[in-house]
């Protein structure tokens, strides 16, 4: 099964505007280009380099928050993809079109600054996983939108 990637974005500092592109490098080290939560640190594993949500979790949130409808990027990930769905296990692996390997190393849980966002957007995205995963860069390469995406399980 395949999806394809929908939306990328990405932030240059802690707490700081998420920006939105049409493509971009990942590498092992740095994470997505201009992304400042990828930079892995020396001696560090680089568990939270890149963070993933779907399409479909984040249209359940939405319909279960009261209030109007949040661009995807407000959840600050990474990706947003649509087509399949994200395991609920570390191990498995995205494969993206452009030579990309991300491994799922676990659930992005949504923290408090979701509800500084939007009142209630914090529960909303608590059930299975409906926050995203984290995940750690196996192989570098480039993304785009529209690049198609598989899932390979552990």
């Amino acid at each position: 099964m395949t999806g394809r990637l929908l939306g990328i974005a990405r932030h240059a500092r802690p707490r700081g505007p998420m920006e939105t592109a049409d493509r971009v490098s990942v590498t092992l080290d740095g994470g997505i280009e201009g992304d400042h939560r990828g930079k892995r640190k020396p001696g560090g594993t680089g568990r939270r380099q890149v963070t993933v949500i779907t399409r479909a979790d984040w249209d359940a949130a939405m319909a279960d928050l009261a209030g109007p409808q949040l661009d995807w990027w407000v959840r600050r990930a990474n990706l947003l993809i649509d087509g399949v769905d994200l395991p609920q296990q570390t191990g498995a692996r995205l494969h993206f079109a452009g030579g990309v390997i991300l491994e799922i190393t676990g659930e992005c849980d949504p923290c408090s600054r979701m509800d500084e966002i939007a009142p209630g957007l914090k529960t909303a995205l608590a059930p299975d996983w409906r926050g995203g995963v984290t995940a750690r860069v196996l192989a570098d390469g480039d993304l785009a939108i529209g690049d198609e995406v598989r899932i390979e399980h552990p």
